[in-house]
């Protein structure tokens, strides 16, 4: 079957060839997959990949083969899938507990891009403890988890700063329900609950003054790829202020009570309920893979990317 693969090439960083089909696990099954998102993280792996690996963690397409211990969906069923790797190909091997069912309403496009900024979403979301009324920033806005999380904590209640790079890249935020839109930390009004931080490097420290006594700084991203100083008198917000407590938690999508289908299952239901709106920024068909690659290390794209392998999606 046709797969991309990487190519460790800096222009074009995969390239098609002809792999294996894949052999389940007796909880897995084979999804025949329609489209697939293509994450920025995993666009840093293509740099330096390690052997034998393939990108792919967000699918959606159909059952062709049903897990062999009877769990999981159908042969058959419309599916969003979490793959660990491997999904960028005509078909692939995902645990039974690691998938969702689609309803008709719900394209294998759409659906796509829900599965590891969705599931960062929610489980970030989670561990903030944020609730109705609270004042909540976020850097690195613009991305696929930005989008959503703006969505589900306004729509909880939740007051939401989005940090984005340009008034562009904002306009889909506000639109979401984000409070504010700012350009720089500089410019965001604190005080803040939470400060939910993707971006590294100068911005976390910038962000901690503008914590209350007590709130909790969540680290979930270094999308800069240059590493954070914090300097002893960050932690105090002028030089004649008392300092204040603070908590700085690093943040690991993997770790969660439940699975990751059962998370799927709930960002379908909110998709199909006109609840949560995916910010697609740029859908092509996977031979175009290499250049919407380059497009999303530049980021010059708002959202996620899709791309479509066939006509199911």
């Amino acid at each position: 079957m046709r797969a991309l693969e990487p190519t460790g090439l800096d222009e074009a960083m995969v390239a098609f060839a002809e792999v294996p089909e894949p052999e389940p696990q007796a909880d897995e099954v084979v999804v025949e997959v329609d489209a697939f998102s293509v994450n920025r993280g995993e666009t840093f792996l293509l740099a330096g990949p390690r052997p034998g690996w393939r990108p792919g963690k967000d699918v959606a397409g159909r059952v062709v083969r049903a897990a062999a211990d009877g769990s999981g969906p159908a042969e058959g069923s419309r599916v969003v899938a979490h793959p660990p790797a491997a999904g960028w190909a005509e078909r692939v091997a995902v645990a039974a507990r690691s998938t969702a069912v689609l309803p008709e309403s719900v394209d294998a496009a759409t659906a796509a891009v829900l599965p590891l900024a969705g599931i960062t979403a929610v489980r970030l979301l989670r561990q903030s403890g944020a609730a109705a009324g609270d004042r909540v920033l976020i850097t690195g806005a613009s991305g696929g988890v930005g989008h959503y999380v703006t969505e589900l904590a306004a729509a909880a209640g939740i007051e939401i700063t989005a940090v984005t790079a340009t008034p562009e890249r904002g306009e889909r935020l506000a639109a979401l329900g984000a409070a504010q839109v700012v350009q720089s930390v500089a410019e965001a009004k604190g005080p803040f609950r939470v400060v939910l931080e993707s971006v590294g490097h100068e911005v976390l420290p910038a962000t901690l003054p503008l914590l209350t006594s007590g709130g909790r700084l969540i680290w979930f991203g270094q999308a800069s790829r240059q590493p954070s100083a914090l300097n002893f008198f960050h932690f105090f917000r002028k030089p004649d202020q008392d300092p204040f407590a603070v908590t700085l938690e690093h943040f690991d999508y993997t770790r969660g009570e439940r699975s990751y289908g059962e998370e799927l299952a709930e960002l379908v239901d909110l998709v199909a309920t006109g609840r949560l709106h995916p910010e697609i920024g740029l859908r092509g068909d996977w031979t175009g893979a290499a250049e919407a690659i380059a497009a999303l290390r530049a980021r010059t794209v708002r959202g996620n990317v899709v791309l479509t392998t066939g006509e199911g999606a």
